[in-house]
């Protein structure tokens, strides 16, 4: 009976050095689209009221968790019998994901004064705060789902040949952490304001360490929330034309000279450019058809 229990308990550490060996290599190759997603999560994070910032957080953060429980077991059912779809799903994504991209560039082009004028008046005459922060959530959540499917391939893809326990348990160690990981880091981003209050008024000295620090956290934080906004529009075009260069076959090899991080920026571009001079008409009859 006893060596029964221990020949278990073997079995289970063996099975955890295996999971534990693979995470490792799956948490490598998807170290990069983590950063992508923590870049455009703290992006579409900032820009609430301070004391609605970490509420609104913990609700992206469980809109998060609900994708990752949808999408981990319909893509251990595709990945077993219907493959390819995984492919078909991951391009449609990387269009939505372009359009965004494509999308933030014209708005800052050809539109940004007009959107900063837009939200000075919106701040003094928005009454209905509660739909303002549904519309961003949801926003939020929906570009998460985009890239927690990458994430989840990508993952999937490093554990393909491992016995089917051993996938469930390394894609879903490694959603977990790229859900508490990246929205964790994203907290601390916008907070960052408030520790720095809290260190300034921490004590008496108008010169000590704790202002020093404190103020430099207060000053940072506009810079950091600027680059972010920048650092999540190209992740996205980062991200989408990955998608399409390593899913098709002619554009994989196309330009092999480029190095792939231009040429994955250039494709979401592109892509992103297509995809909205085909839905901004569409968008703006539909607009015309609601106002009649």
């Amino acid at each position: 009976m006893a060596s029964g229990i221990f020949a278990v308990l073997d079995d289970i550490s063996a099975l955890m050095d295996d999971v534990a060996s693979m995470t490792k290599i799956a948490a490598k190759k998807t170290a990069g689209i983590l950063g992508d997603d923590l870049a455009v999560n703290a992006e579409k994070a900032t820009g609430f009221v301070a004391n609605r910032e970490l509420p609104i957080l913990w609700a992206i953060t469980k809109g998060s968790f609900l994708n990752k429980l949808i999408i981990l077991p319909i893509a251990f059912v595709l990945s077993a019998f219907l493959p390819k779809a995984i492919v078909i799903i991951l391009l449609i994504g990387g269009m939505y994901l372009a359009y965004e991209g494509a999308e933030k560039i014209y708005e800052f082009l050809f539109h940004r004064h007009q959107n900063e004028e837009h939200s000075e008046t919106q701040e003094i005459e928005e009454e209905d705060i509660a739909e303002f922060e549904k519309k961003r959530i949801k926003g939020a959540v929906v570009t998460d789902f985009i890239l927690s499917i990458e994430i989840i391939i990508i993952a999937l893809g490093s554990v393909i040949g491992a016995p089917l326990l051993n996938q469930i348990l390394v894609v879903s160690t490694i959603a977990i952490i790229a859900t508490v990981g990246v929205y964790g880091i994203v907290a601390l981003i916008v907070r960052m304001d408030d520790y720095g209050y809290r260190l300034i008024n921490f004590n008496d000295d108008h010169d000590s360490i704790s202002d020093k620090i404190g103020k430099a956290l207060v000053f940072s934080l506009p810079w950091v929330i600027k680059s972010l906004s920048v650092i999540g529009t190209i992740a996205l075009l980062l991200v989408s034309g990955g998608i399409f260069n390593h899913n098709i076959e002619y554009l994989h090899h196309l330009l092999p000279g480029v190095p792939s991080l231009i040429k994955d920026f250039l494709t979401g571009l592109v892509v992103g450019i297509i995809v909205m001079l085909v839905l901004v008409p569409i968008k703006k009859l539909f607009k015309k058809k609601a106002s009649k």
